[in-house]
């Protein structure tokens, strides 16, 4: 699949080689706005970049952050409706509202790099700490499938609170990133007018005793 438009001039800084390199990303407070400075370079622009959380979305980062911290426990695995699941459903309901016959609006593009920062940051920098144990079983219990395809909602949401970040790491021209941006926002605020079908606390299960000892 060839990278999208918005992204061909991307250039990565990564660890490590091969499949499991990810974007070396520095983590940022859940709750914050995330910004960054600006710099030229041939054309292209390292601009500051604000990505805002709705605020129906604050209490979904909040109740998630404690049910597993605090209490310990884990999102039930495989989700009952994954990522992937829910940016294919936002394709239709973007479609379905007349936005896509837009050339400057491309929800195919968008959901195509949602997909992947997701499946290349998920273990690195978008699990708990108490959450890492759960991934190597899942990775042996689904071997060829995507991340996208295992995990929902609450994981996809913390993507939403880095990615300003990930953004301003690339150079992008000025207008390709006022348009992931405002693509971004789109799709945020179809989280926060979804939320109370997406976000529950039923999701999750207290992590067992032999789970807990593992993961200290």
């Amino acid at each position: 699949m060839p990278v999208p438009k918005t992204m061909q001039n991307i250039r990565e800084n990564r660890v490590g080689s091969g499949a499991s390199t990810v974007p070396q990303i520095p983590h940022q407070n859940v709750a914050g706005t995330v910004n960054t400075g600006q710099s030229v370079l041939a054309g292209k622009v390292r601009m500051r970049v604000e990505l805002k959380l709705p605020d129906e979305l604050k209490p979904c980062l909040v109740e998630d952050w404690e049910l597993i911290n605090k209490h310990k426990q884990l999102f039930q695995l495989p989700a009952e409706k994954n990522v992937d699941t829910i940016l294919a459903e936002f394709v239709i309901f973007v479609k379905s509202q007349g936005k896509a016959d837009n050339r400057e609006y491309s929800v195919d593009e968008l959901v195509y790099g949602i997909r992947e920062y997701f499946n290349r940051m998920l273990g690195a920098q978008l699990l708990c700490q108490f959450e890492k144990p759960q991934l190597a079983p899942i990775h042996l219990a689904y071997p060829h499938f995507p991340m996208s395809q295992i995990y929902g909602a609450p994981h996809l949401l913390r993507l939403f609170t880095q990615i300003g970040t990930v953004l301003a790491h690339f150079l992008l021209s000025r207008h390709s990133l006022m348009q992931v941006s405002t693509y971004m926002h789109d799709f945020l605020k179809y989280l926060a007018e979804n939320s109370t079908s997406l976000f529950s606390a039923s999701n999750y299960k207290v992590a067992s005793a032999e789970y807990c000892c593992q993961a200290l």
